[in-house]
């Protein structure tokens, strides 16, 4: 199965996430970022198999379904949350004053959706609030690209509003190409944790973090978005199941068959 690598943490010099933590911009016109891995090993490289992989905006929409977090992929206690799912004619962009906004998706992307969860109070602990998302771009190319733009916000924008009563900054990241260090479960994978603050929620800031992977054309995240009583630990535990979760439902939708 796969297992998440863990990832030295470096400190950036900004904060990342989008609103609701539904994953980040890509360009329209991208240069690849990151080169491919030069073939498939028994790990969670894919083999692809052409005639798998979505062409058009329905297929992706299809694959998505197939692959996307369910409450079962974090683990017990996750429910849904109400709106369950975001609407696939936007997705967030980070405007020039680092505020998280709904746009129309690049035209690099055939579909992209989103899902929000939620751990509800219990125990002395606040609510916990998960996404998963999921991206469908044209080529490997233009999905490397929205990897390279995550890194480039976090370095742009120290301080992020998510959206309004909600923000978060002092981050730590690290991304990985496939093959560095223990990373073999993506051609390219990025992590950041830090700091969330939520109006709604009051107290001291509580633990972030974000995850983002990219094999072929299709990225996939989660988030975390503390609250009282919730451990960096504890939402590391949760965020990393349901990405392998989604990474082993994309290596199994899109590889060769035998």
């Amino acid at each position: 199965m796969l297992v998440l690598a863990p990832l030295v943490l470096v400190a950036c010099s900004g904060g990342g996430g989008s609103p609701g933590g539904e994953g980040k911009s890509a360009s329209a016109s991208p240069k690849a970022s990151t080169a491919p891995a030069s073939g498939p090993e028994d790990t969670g490289l894919i083999d692809a198999d052409p005639a798998r992989l979505p062409t058009s905006r329905a297929d992706a929409l299809a694959f998505i379904g197939k692959v996307i977090a369910d409450p079962d992929s974090f683990g017990p206690g996750v429910v849904r949350r109400s709106p369950y799912e975001s609407d696939p004619a936007t997705w967030p962009v980070l405007g020039a004053d680092c505020v998280w906004q709904q746009e129309k998706p690049a035209s690099s992307v055939l579909a992209t959706r989103s899902r929000s969860f939620e751990v509800p109070a219990a125990g002395g602990k606040g609510p916990l609030r998960l996404s998963a998302v999921v991206t469908v771009h044209r080529t490997p190319e233009d999905a490397r690209w929205e990897m390279a733009e995550s890194v480039e916000e976090t370095m742009r924008c120290p301080t992020q509003q998510l959206r309004k009563g909600e923000m978060v900054g002092s981050l730590l990241s690290a991304a990985l190409t496939q093959g560095e260090s223990t990373q073999v479960n993506s051609e390219d994978s990025l992590i950041e944790y830090g700091k969330y603050q939520n109006a709604e929620l009051g107290g001291d800031p509580y633990p972030y973090a974000w995850l983002q992977d990219q094999s072929l054309q299709f990225t996939v995240a989660v988030t975390g978005k503390g609250a009282k009583g919730w451990t960096d630990a504890e939402i590391g535990t949760l965020t990393t199941q349901a990405q392998s979760a989604m990474l082993l439902r994309l290596k199994g939708e899109a590889e060769k068959k035998s």
